[in-house]
């Protein structure tokens, strides 16, 4: 074979992740790579805590970027808080919660199942009577924006329940950080982890967490080692914790880093308050264009994620047909549906540097031209 350089096609990305990238980060990555233990590196990284500090509003000393995508600060989280034969309070409104309650199965914890119906929000009913009914259940994890369906939870009011039933909380912030309001120490939330494909705009391949005292105090006097040696905090913390002494655990993925500094640092120049509300009105516009052409929103308002839309595929439709068409005719990338939505929905992703009026009117106008042959 005669292999050359690969050159990409330009997408407009605008399903479920990752979303566009800002050319300042493409032209992070392209920086020249120093040492994981080089002190001008060690300097970026602290920068790098204080401006995801920022992101997820939080004072957490315990606050880094794990070297793995999301799902592994999925599992970075439950790994290191719960123990064999723990209960563990699990709630499930699609896949990601989904997600959680295996590998909570997997670190030999119980999970005690609290389900939704796919595309509402998490019940804070149904968590008081779980958590009531299961006294020594002292973890409770849910999803704060559930990217299988497009739903929006109230974090806010589950972690308040949490609490008063002496539960520390595991949130999932993958497709919120960033995107929705999220106030970590506010909220008072314990172990939270994210993703930078999504309304940070940065490639794939880290993930934010951030951990409460609450839970670094449950992880440091854990009767039993953490079953994975990558992500044990109590080993990762001498590379990521605080001075400019850090022993070695991994190589650090070195430009990867790079573009999520400059990624955070767009988000702080534009003000985390200002990107919510930019997301919370561009999700509103698209759903009311769309609505012009007959298409409906599946999540409803008052529980529908703004960052990424979940669209009933009409009847009379090619579900699989229109998002090839889609991206062959248009370059346009939005996503299919998951589980138990598959081939009912359309999941439109407006994160980060793809959310603005000009990719809107691209999509909405594409949509209408197939859903018109």
């Amino acid at each position: 074979m005669n292999f050359q350089t690969y050159n990409p096609p330009e997408r407009v990305l605008m399903g479920p992740g990752p979303s566009n990238i800002n050319p300042r980060v493409l032209n992070a990555l392209s920086k020249p790579t120093i040492g994981h233990l080089d002190p001008r590196f060690i300097d970026l990284m602290d920068e790098i805590k204080q401006l995801l500090k920022y992101a997820f509003q939080t004072e957490n000393d315990v606050t880094f970027p794990v070297s793995a995508p999301g799902s592994t600060g999925m599992e970075t989280c439950l790994v290191n808080l719960i123990e064999p034969g723990e209960k563990v309070v699990v709630c499930v409104n699609g896949v990601f919660g989904g997600r959680m309650k295996e590998i909570i199965e997997r670190c030999g914890g119980i999970p005690v199942v609290v389900n939704d119906d796919w595309g509402t929000s998490v019940g804070p009913s149904k968590l008081e009577e779980a958590l009531t009914e299961n006294p020594v259940a002292k973890i409770a994890a849910f999803v704060h924006a559930e990217t299988s369906t497009g739903a929006l939870s109230d974090v806010k009011t589950l972690a308040e329940i949490s609490r008063k039933h002496d539960c520390l909380t595991i949130v999932d912030t993958v497709t919120s950080l960033g995107g929705s309001e999220l106030k970590v120490d506010e909220w008072e939330l314990d172990a939270v982890y994210s993703g930078t494909q999504k309304c940070l705009s940065c490639p794939p391949g880290l993930s934010p967490v951030t951990f409460s005292e609450k839970a670094i105090n449950k992880i440091k006097n854990r009767k039993t080692k953490v079953q994975s040696w990558f992500m044990d905090l109590n080993l990762v913390l001498g590379y990521w914790g605080s001075g400019s002494k850090r022993s070695y655990h991994h190589t650090a993925p070195i430009n990867s880093l790079y573009g999520l500094h400059e990624a955070l640092l767009i988000l702080h120049e534009e003000g985390i308050e200002n990107a919510w509300q930019r997301h919370t009105a561009n999700g509103k516009i698209f759903c009311n264009e769309i609505k012009k052409i007959g298409l409906s929103p599946f999540v409803k308002e008052e529980e529908r994620l703004s960052q990424l839309i979940s669209v009933t595929v009409p009847k009379h439709a090619d579900e699989a047909l229109v998002r090839t068409n889609l991206l062959e005719k248009y370059n346009i990338e939005i996503g299919a549906g998951l589980g138990a939505l598959a081939g009912k929905v359309w999941r439109v992703g407006l994160m980060g540097h793809t959310s603005n009026i000009n990719n809107i009117n691209l999509c909405v106008d594409a949509l209408s031209k197939e859903l018109a042959v």
